[in-house]
């Protein structure tokens, strides 16, 4: 077997943290066949990026009440995302009317749906607005209110009742986490309100994540899983969950290393 590269062993030990909380900086050298120095300078990075939490010795995931940093997530499972975002794409025909909610999987769908023709866009993440504005046959509406940053989101202000104003072909939307149960988490009260009205004023709902979202947690209830008309991941559910979609007849999508 070959040895890892830098960028593999820095996603492994993201996955590891993840999945078993924390480690420790001589652990992780050990498992990963380097020195404790290369280790630290891995999580020194990942740490810099927010991607995971420094203690003692070692290295944690976040807190369950927050959210990654923003460059953090748009570098997470990034190749998962695109290959979600090809296979989005290829479901929405030209001219179609759509609505954009927050977060970086939307935001891939976005830059791959960039050169669709004709596309009426509505949005309060304005990294979706940025990549349609180049495009001069697609019209874009964004949400007022106050910007947060570094997401380049609103979720305050006129931003709240924003998509209860049109009704659209596709609802594009991630989420936070989803549960075991299957019901939907994300960070504030804000998020959770934003995305209900986006998924109640569209004719189809598209649910994108990756299988990072499965079983994080975050603190805020909203929704669930079955509410959507289609998920698009790059991994199965867990079975709880992907036998409830299959009886509520919502299609799951997965995207393979050849949809790119």
């Amino acid at each position: 077997m070959q040895p890892m590269t830098a960028e593999e062993r820095v996603q492994a030990i993201v996955e590891r943290v993840r999945r078993d909380g924390f480690q420790a900086i001589d652990v992780l050298a050990e498992h990963y066949g380097v020195t404790p120095q290369t280790i630290r300078r891995d999580v020194n990075l990942l740490c810099e990026r927010g991607v995971l939490r420094r203690r003692h010795g070692g290295v944690e995931w976040p807190a369950a009440s927050e959210n990654l940093a923003y460059p953090a997530r748009q570098v997470l499972n990034i190749e998962a995302k695109r290959r979600i975002a090809a296979l989005v794409a290829r479901e929405v025909p030209v001219a179609s009317s759509l609505f954009f909610g927050i977060g970086t999987t939307p935001e891939a769908c976005a830059q791959a749906l960039a050169e669709h023709q004709g596309l009426r866009v509505m949005t309060n993440n304005l990294n979706v607005a940025l990549a349609f504005g180049r495009n001069p046959s697609c019209e874009v509406i964004i949400a007022g209110g106050k910007l947060r940053t570094p997401d380049h989101d609103v979720i305050g202000g006129d931003a709240i009742g924003f998509f209860d104003r049109f009704s659209v072909d596709i609802g594009i939307y991630g989420v936070g986490g989803v549960d075991e149960s299957g019901t939907l988490l994300d960070f504030t009260h804000e998020e959770v309100s934003i995305r209900q009205s986006l998924t109640q004023n569209c004719r189809q709902r598209f649910l994108v994540l990756d299988h990072s979202k499965f079983g994080r947690r975050a603190t805020v209830r909203g929704g669930h899983i079955s509410e959507a008309s289609a998920v698009f991941a790059d991994r199965p559910p867990p079975p709880g969950i992907a036998n409830r979609l299959a009886a509520d007849g919502v299609r799951v999508v997965i995207a393979n290393s050849s949809d790119h």
